[in-house]
């Protein structure tokens, strides 16, 4: 193998790329632009995915973050979509990484718009596939909870309580569309 130039692995300097902030033509807004090639450097939402998964009790898996923000409180596993994977694999994926926990998909629960952070949540319905849990590197504990016993006051994100009363709300049916957010004023936005 030839070796690696260093040079290689080093951002480009400042005067190469998308550095000039303008309203490209065409656009409705300032975007990041080469002034050399006219590139777009777009910035677009980020994609959370993620689950509300309950054992064959009807109990619910949380995961108490181990990472900021919110380190300390209690989440449904969830995060960010990785390049090459579908919204499914994503949810199952961090479900995995973050609770040891094997899941079965069985419908899109609800679809979240959370525009102040840029981010869109896909959260999905599912059951655990297996009985293993494990804390994840990004998970202090992983715990399942009735819903008596679900520890509101101490739940990461306004969008983790909205999905924990959809699938309330949902529990039992199937074909439904997917949940969105509450009607404003809404909480964290």
């Amino acid at each position: 193998m030839p070796p690696v130039d260093p040079a290689a692995l080093s951002p480009p300097p400042p005067s190469i790329g998308p550095r000039v902030r303008t309203v490209p033509p065409g656009e409705d807004r300032e975007r990041l632009v080469c002034p050399d090639c006219s590139y777009i450097a777009y910035e677009n939402p980020k994609i959370v995915v993620g689950a509300v998964v309950t054992d064959n009790l009807g109990r619910f898996l949380l995961c108490r973050r181990a990472i900021p923000p919110r380190r300390g409180f209690w989440t449904l596993p969830a995060g960010y979509m990785e390049l090459n994977e579908t919204t499914e694999q994503g949810a199952a994926r961090e479900a995995m990484e973050e609770a040891g926990a094997h899941i079965a998909i069985d419908a899109l629960l609800a679809i979240y718009n959370i525009p102040r952070i840029s981010q869109v949540q896909m959260i999905y319905r599912a059951t655990l596939a297996g009985p293993t849990l494990a804390a994840g590197t990004e998970s202090l504990e992983v715990a399942l909870f009735d819903w008596k016993d679900i520890p509101w006051d101490e739940l990461a994100f306004p969008s983790v309580v909205w999905a924990l009363h959809e699938w309330r709300t949902r529990a039992g049916q199937t074909g439904f569309a997917p949940g969105t957010n509450p009607p404003p004023p809404v909480e964290g936005l």
